[in-house]
């Protein structure tokens, strides 16, 4: 998964966190990236890259009702833009 983030209000944002439940690493997920100053021509000013077994297991994480009751905190606090990507493995002999 991967986040951007222009944050308005911080306090906003720990509030959807409290209100989604359980976090990314309580389902095995490992954070993988952090930036508060992402460099390139990039939204926001926060960028995540979370990894997940799998994109089921992605999708389990975000599609709850708690964290789908916590979304509009995470709106109302930032631009953001989240997205769940299937991982890559190169073909054999170009790794």
């Amino acid at each position: 998964m991967i986040g951007t983030e222009a944050i308005r209000g911080p306090e906003g944002l720990e509030a959807c966190a409290r209100a989604a439940g359980a976090p990314p690493a309580a389902s095995g997920a490992k954070t993988l990236a952090v930036d508060e100053e992402p460099q390139g021509d990039w939204h926001g000013d926060r960028t995540g890259v979370v990894e997940f077994e799998s994109v089921e297991a992605a999708r389990a994480w975000y599609e709850p009702a708690e964290y789908e009751r916590a979304k509009p905190l995470r709106h109302a606090a930032a631009d953001s833009s989240m997205g769940i990507v299937a991982g890559f493995e190169p073909p054999a002999g170009n790794g």
